[in-house]
Formats: structure tokens, C-alpha cells, sequence
């Protein structure tokens, strides 16, 4: 099994992965289905079910599913010019995406929230249907399974729903569990960074493997600083004021006092982590990590790198990102990272348990430390839901990553002072987290009708 990093950690926008940069990425699929069948419709209409119907509107689905239909893309579409572009099309009622004749589609009639119909896929399904005057050309039914990663119905089998882009072309340590990564790293005398970077070398040069990396921590770095620099309120409804920026302000004050504070680390995490999900509320330029849901754990914990340690080279998250993708594939394959598939610890349980395995590596831990410093983040993790109030990725979701960041700077230093021996393997960790999504009740899982999300009634 082969799940490439940048397959984990996608640059895109929010304020989701899968309610967001998946519609938009399923409405693209269906605009080239469409190329790729030499069809001359006139009319387009979607359809969104299960979760995406329930918290679309809060997620921007369906503003996701529009700049899709015309030509947008997650990595590439000017989140500055979002709101533009779907306001031209809600007045024109009419699409015009780059190498099509042009479709009537009018967003009120044409884009459905079905809360009434399932599909049977996963939670997170679409239907696309082209139309020419009354008869339908084309249907194609999409799922959004987590992490920004889109999968065709009829590609939906167990292998490809667990890793959809997982590549078939052999690589040298094709470990698909956390007790096989640990076996090939004791044969081969590799670190886990070594034998991921070997497979990902497979299918790119070192050069490029580097430069993709430090662009994957560039874009992560900036969504701090942009986070860290905006205030005011954040769009959805539920006036929620920004904060990062004002205890940012607050921590530079404080240093200038020359006072002792015990919680100083704690504090940067948790501000590093909100100042990316404020931007990814905002619907900013964020990177998957593994969703956008828990964008801000990952680059929080790099920071805190640089800040806290200067003895660590400054290319480190090249190893880190390599590590926590290492842990994150593993994840992906054996259980999942789809709040609407097993919840919140699929999210930022998944992120603090890769930030762990980054760290631990960047440390120096031994394969069997970084193994333990994963499965000691995400054993803390389990059980955790997915109720955003108001369908909206704000509450609980911006302080969840605080705390994931703090939990996995706790977890690598731990594994990392011991000897990597524990009672509890990862690879049981990650069956425990699957089965208890398996068990979870749908209201828990991105519904946004169970939980927190229930509490407050005037929201």
C-alpha cells in the first residue's frame, strides 16, 4: 500500500476537506465525465445527500459544488474572488467553464440539499446529472470520503474506498500497518522518514520531493501568519469573533513584562492552531492535514519547532511531514479520517497522532518511539464526535486543534523519554477508533444533530 504525502497533505481552501474542496473536486470529475464522453448538454443539476445535506450550507457545499461546475478547482481558485464568481452565476443562472460550450444552472433550482434520501455509499454522497431539454445524458454519483478525497461510485469497492489514490506501481516498503512499518524498518536499518522517502522517490525525483515538501510548509506557515494578522467576526451566522490575533498580541506583551510562564508553549500551540482554523473557517487557503477540519494542528506543531527548538535544522518538516504522512496513510488504509465516517477522532485525532509521529521524528525517536508517540495521540483521541454547532467548522472545531497540538507535543515527548515499549500497539489503536466510528451514532458524525451542536438552540 502507497499513500503518497501530498495525496495526505492537499493545498486547497476551507472551510472543509470534505464538505468543501471534495464538492467542488466531484463537480470538476463531472465537467471532464462529460468532456470525456464528447456530450453536448445544456442543463446541469446536482444533488447533495446524507451529511453534505445536512451541514452544506454551513461547510459552503453548495457554494463548493457552483465554483466546481464552473471551471474552479480547490488548489487553484482565488479565494478572493469566491464570492464574485458565485454571485455572476446566481445572476446569470448559467455556467461557463473553460473548454465547454456553457450550461444553464440556476443555483435555487438546479443545486438540492436532499436531507431525505441516502445514499449507500458513505455519508458524504452527490449526484450530478446532465441534461439536454428533457432528456438526461449523463448521472454520476460521487462520495467525498474524507481528507478531500473523491471517489466515483463505481470505484467505491472496499480497497478503493480505504485508499482511493493509493498507487499500485511496487515501492520498497509497501507497509500497510503500523506492526509492518516497524518490521521493515528492523530489517532494513532505516528510519521511518528513510523508507518513506524512498517510496515517494519511486515516483518523483529527491529535488522534487523536497520542493513539493517546502511547499506544503510554505503555504502551512503563511495560513499561520494570515491567521495571526485578521480579526473581526467569522462568516456563517454564529458571530464568532476571531482571536488568534488579539492573544497573539497578548503573548508579545506579556514577553516584554520578563515574567515566568509555565504555560508558554502551550499557549503558542493553541494560538498557531486557532490562527489556521479561523482561516479555514474564513474560507482561506489551507492545507489538508489530513482535513481541513484538523488543518491546524500539523503546521502548529511545526512551528512550535521553530520557535521552541533552534538546535532542529531548518528543513525538519521535510522529516516531519514525512513521518506524519507515514502515520497518516496507515490510518487512512485501516480505519478513516472522515468526521463523517467515525467522527472527530477521525479528524484531529488522526492530525495529533501525525504531529506526534513528526515531532518524534524530528527528536530523533527510534521507529518503535515514533510508533508509540502516534498511538499515545490518538489513544487520547478516541471516542471523540463530530458536532459542529450550526454545521459550521468554528465550535468546537478551532479550540479542538489547539488542544490536538498540545496533545501530540505531550504524546512525542513521552514516547521519546521512554523506550518505545507500550502495552497498546498502534495497529490496535487505529482498529479501535474504526470500530468505534463503526458504532457511533450518525448523529455524532458531521450531521451537526447530535452534541454540541444541539446544546445551544438558538443556534
Amino acid at each position: 500500500m502507497f499513500l503518497s504525502v501530498f495525496d495526505l497533505f492537499k493545498i486547497g481552501i476551507g472551510p472543509s476537506s470534505s464538505h468543501t474542496m471534495g464538492p467542488m473536486t466531484a463537480a470538476a470529475m463531472f465537467l471532464d465525465d462529460i468532456a470525456a464522453q464528447g456530450l453536448t448538454p445544456d442543463h446541469l443539476r446536482a444533488s447533495l445527500h446524507g451529511s453534505l445535506a445536512f451541514t452544506g450550507v454551513g461547510h459552503a457545499s453548495d457554494r463548493a459544488v457552483i465554483l466546481g461546475l464552473a471551471g474552479e478547482r480547490p488548489d487553484t481558485v482565488d479565494p478572493d474572488q469566491m464570492d464574485a464568481i458565485v454571485a455572476g452565476i446566481t445572476v446569470a443562472g448559467r455556467v461557463q467553464p473553460p473548454g465547454h460550450p456553457g450550461y444553464r444552472f440556476v443555483p435555487a433550482e438546479d443545486l438540492i440539499l436532499d436531507r431525505k434520501t441516502t445514499l449507500p455509499g458513505h455519508p458524504n454522497g452527490m449526484v450530478f446529472c446532465a441534461w439536454r431539454g428533457d432528456e438526461l445524458l449523463l448521472r454520476r454519483v460521487y462520495y467525498s470520503i474524507g481528507g478531500g478525497f473523491v471517489v466515483a461510485e463505481e470505484d467505491l469497492d472496499e480497497r478503493a474506498k480505504l485508499a482511493p489514490v493509493a498507487s499500485h506501481t511496487p515501492v520498497p516498503y509497501p507497509f500497510q500497518t503500523a506492526s509492518e512499518m516497524l518490521r521493515m524498518a528492523a530489517a532494513s536499518g532505516l528510519s521511518l522518514t528513510e523508507m518513506k522517502r524512498a517510496n515517494e522517490t519511486v515516483f518523483m525525483s529527491p529535488e522534487e520531493l523536497d520542493a513539493r515538501l517546502d511547499e506544503v510548509a510554505r503555504v502551512m506557515n503563511a495560513c499561520i501568519d494570515r491567521g495571526l494578522s485578521q480579526d473581526g467576526i467569522l462568516p456563517g451566522g454564529l458571530k464568532v469573533p476571531r482571536r488568534a490575533r488579539s492573544l497573539h498580541d497578548r503573548l508579545i506583551e506579556d514577553s516584554r513584562l520578563n515574567r515566568p510562564n509555565p504555560l508558554l508553549a502551550n499557549d503558542w500551540l493553541a494560538i498557531y492552531a486557532m490562527a489556521v482554523n479561523e482561516e479555514n473557517a474564513a474560507g482561506g487557503r489551507v492545507v489538508t492535514a489530513p482535513t481541513n477540519g484538523a488543518a491546524g494542528v500539523i503546521p502548529a506543531v511545526m512551528r512550535y519547532i521553530t520557535k521552541f527548538h533552534p538546535e532542529i535544522p531548518a528543513d525538519a518538516h521535510r522529516e516531519f511531514l514525512l513521518a506524519a504522512a507515514a502515520i497518516g496513510g496507515i490510518i487512512k488504509h485501516n480505519a478513516s479520517i472522515s468526521g463523517a465516517e467515525v467522527g472527530c477522532q477521525g479528524e484531529v485525532g488522526s492530525a495529533s497522532a501525525m504531529a506526534a509521529a513528526g515531532l518524534a521524528a524530528v527528536f530523533g525517536g527510534r521507529p518503535e518511539q515514533i510508533e508509540n508517540a502516534a498511538e499515545i495521540a490518538l489513544e487520547h483521541h478516541l471516542g471523540m464526535t463530530c458536532d459542529p454547532i450550526g454545521g459550521l467548522v468554528q465550535v468546537p472545531c478551532i479550540e479542538r486543534n489547539a488542544f490536538g497540538a498540545v496533545k501530540a507535543v505531550t504524546a512525542a515527548s513521552l514516547a521519546c523519554k521512554s523506550d518505545g515499549l507500550h502495552l497498546v500497539p498502534l495497529d490496535a489503536c487505529i482498529k479501535t477508533m474504526r470500530q468505534t466510528g463503526i458504532d457511533m451514532g450518525d448523529k455524532y458524525k458531521e450531521t451537526s444533530l447530535g452534541g454540541l451542536a444541539v446544546s445551544l438552540p438558538d443556534c
